[in-house]
This record gives C-alpha cells, sequence and structure tokens, in this order.
C-alpha cells in the first residue's frame, strides 16, 4: 500500500516508521526540510518540502497513486483541508486527519473523515486507520489476551440491541461512536446506522467474533 502522510512532526514520524514497517511504501510532507530529521534512520520513502494541502504538492508526493492520506500537522484548519483535497480532489477513500480541538470531531465525522485526537496511542490509531487490516487492534492489555477493536458489523444488526449482538458474537461492547460523539451503551441500546462499534474481544476469537459481526445477523425460531 502507498500512504501519503502530511506533516513530520512526533506523531507524524512515528506514523512513517510504523508504516514502513509494515511494509508500505510511504512519502511525508512538511514545510520545514529539517523536519525530517525526526525520521528514523532506517526510512527509505520519500520526503517532500512544501504545503500538505497543495495540489502540485501532493502530486509530487505520489497521491495520484495512494491507498491512504494522514494529516497529521499541528493546525487543524491544515489538516481537514488537507484531508478534503485528498478525498475530494483525488478520491482517497482511506483518509484520517489529527484533531486537537475535540470539539470539532462531530463536524468532521459528518463530512465522512476519520479523526484522531491527541491522545497516547495516537500513531497507533492512526496506523489501524490507514493500514489494510480494518479490525485492527486500537488497545490490547499487557498480557496480549485481550483487544479493544473497532468492528465491522453488516447492515442487518442495525435496530439490534447491545444485549443481543453481545450474546451472538460474543464481544462486549465498550462503547459507541455515534456522529463523532462517544456513548456507554447499556444493554437496551439499540445499533444505528453510521454507528463505530468498540468491543472487547479474547485475542484468540478476535478473527470468529469479526466474521461473525460482518456476516447477518443469525434468525432464531
Amino acid at each position: 500500500m502507498r500512504v501519503v502522510i502530511m506533516g513530520c512532526g512526533r506523531v507524524g514520524a512515528s506514523l512513517a516508521d510504523a508504516m514502513q514497517r509494515r511494509g508500505h511504501e510511504v512519502s511525508v510532507i512538511d514545510r520545514n526540510a529539517q523536519a525530517f530529521s525526526r525520521l528514523g534512520p532506517d526510512f527509505t520513502g520519500t520526503t517532500i518540502v512544501g504545503v500538505g494541502f497543495d495540489r502540485d504538492v501532493l502530486t509530487r508526493a505520489g497521491i495520484t497513486e495512494a491507498d491512504a492520506f494522514a494529516a497529521v500537522s499541528s493546525g487543524d484548519n491544515s489538516n481537514i483541508v488537507a484531508a478534503r483535497v485528498a478525498r475530494e480532489t483525488f478520491g482517497i477513500e482511506r483518509v484520517v486527519a489529527r484533531i486537537y480541538d475535540a470539539r470539532r470531531a462531530e463536524v468532521y465525522a459528518r463530512l465522512g473523515i476519520p479523526t484522531v485526537a491527541t491522545v497516547p496511542w495516537t500513531t497507533e490509531r492512526f496506523v489501524a486507520e490507514l493500514d489494510d487490516d480494518i479490525d485492527a487492534v486500537a488497545w490490547r492489555d499487557p498480557s496480549g489476551s485481550v483487544d479493544i477493536i473497532q468492528i465491522d458489523i453488516d447492515e442487518s444488526w442495525i435496530g439490534t440491541s447491545i444485549a443481543r449482538f453481545s450474546e451472538e458474537t460474543g464481544c462486549h461492547v465498550v462503547f459507541l461512536n455515534r456522529v463523532g460523539r462517544p456513548i456507554l451503551p447499556d444493554p437496551r441500546t439499540a445499533l444505528q446506522d453510521d454507528d463505530l462499534v468498540y468491543v472487547a474481544v479474547l485475542s484468540a476469537d478476535r478473527p470468529a467474533v469479526c466474521a461473525i459481526a460482518a456476516a447477518p445477523k443469525p434468525t432464531h425460531d
């Protein structure tokens, strides 16, 4: 996969190194050439000096062949403009933006652009959003036996209660993200269209749980 990253601060450099370690081709854009010194010594990707939402700069970074784009500069406005250019001008479907002002998350969500707040696991969340492993782990306990993941669900689950969903899939729903707002559901909460569903699951059971959730809801006589 080819990934273009705008911003080479601590998060951008860490993300670039992480994506390259996963075998992806990476290009990094930053206004300041000195910022590229943050990249690891083994980084072999492309670096481009320029404004990350400039179309010519994005083209030089390989956006026309890219599979994913991350906007991780220090400015919310720059990040959202760049993310929209990548999505709307170049047709990149896998786009994610860093956000400092959490109050804007709902606006970004309505634009269809996932956001990652400035929290300790920022890099891991960006990797999860950008990578092909769409059910990538958001958190794993130190023993490695329990994962928290964002899980894809079949549309037939819409309207199903959290209690029924948990019973059928074998996972525990931790929280929902509904139009950019986190919700701690109770057993009677019904899944809605466009909910982002985060669940806790035993690591060994993760493939099976994901498969059940992605399949049509079972019917019982």
